[in-house]
């Protein structure tokens, strides 16, 4: 991929516009964080770049305009996306991603689709941004942080599937939460680490 072809200094101006003060340091930790992460996975640093900047693009648009805009564009919404339309920043931050920011190449717009619940099967650049979107510097939630950080680094399949299991153990204490997609991604993961095991 002709990486050049995106210029990421004209769309951290215009993001720096679109977001408020946290998300848009939240956004140039995942940057930097998956541009680290490429190095160190032999991907392509511009093109990770490119999506851990535009992963949060649809993020701070109004959740009643999220729906709005979806049902403009024609983006699918499942029930647990109706009921907590935050969550539909993903799939709407892909469309802008292309509509409004000229980005054409497939794997950063599904990058962008997945960051949030995850998917089955993700591609390398998926699972970067899905885990700098959950270990940027910015975050000191998340439990068993400084152990998932170190795996980033050496092993995506572990990382993934040690986010997933975390993040679906806090989702199921809230009753109605956890997307089907996530349930699935975190039930691949799972196979895969234990079929390491055995």
């Amino acid at each position: 991929m002709d990486s050049s072809k995106y210029d990421l200094l004209k769309i951290t101006k215009q993001l720096r516009k679109k977001l408020d003060v946290n998300r848009f340091n939240h956004t140039i930790g995942v940057m930097y964080t998956a541009s680290a992460m490429a190095m160190a996975h032999g991907l392509d640093i511009h093109t990770a770049q490119a999506a851990g900047l535009l992963h949060d693009c649809a993020k701070c648009i109004p959740d009643k305009r999220k729906l709005d805009l979806c049902k403009t564009y024609q983006i699918p919404v499942t029930s647990i996306e109706a009921e907590h339309p935050f969550l539909l920043h993903a799939k709407l931050g892909a469309y802008l991603a292309k509509a409004k920011y000229k980005i054409t190449e497939p794997d950063i717009l599904s990058a962008i689709t997945w960051h949030t619940t995850g998917r089955p099967n993700m591609s390398e650049l998926e699972q970067i941004i899905f885990i700098a979107d959950y270990i940027e510097p910015g975050r000191d939630k998340a439990p068993n942080l400084d152990e998932i950080r170190k795996l980033a680094f050496r092993d995506l399949d572990e990382c993934t599937y040690r986010i997933l299991k975390d993040t679906v153990a806090y989702l199921k204490e809230k009753p109605n939460t956890v997307d089907e997609t996530t349930e699935e991604a975190f039930l691949y993961y799972s196979n895969h680490h234990n079929s390491k095991e055995e």
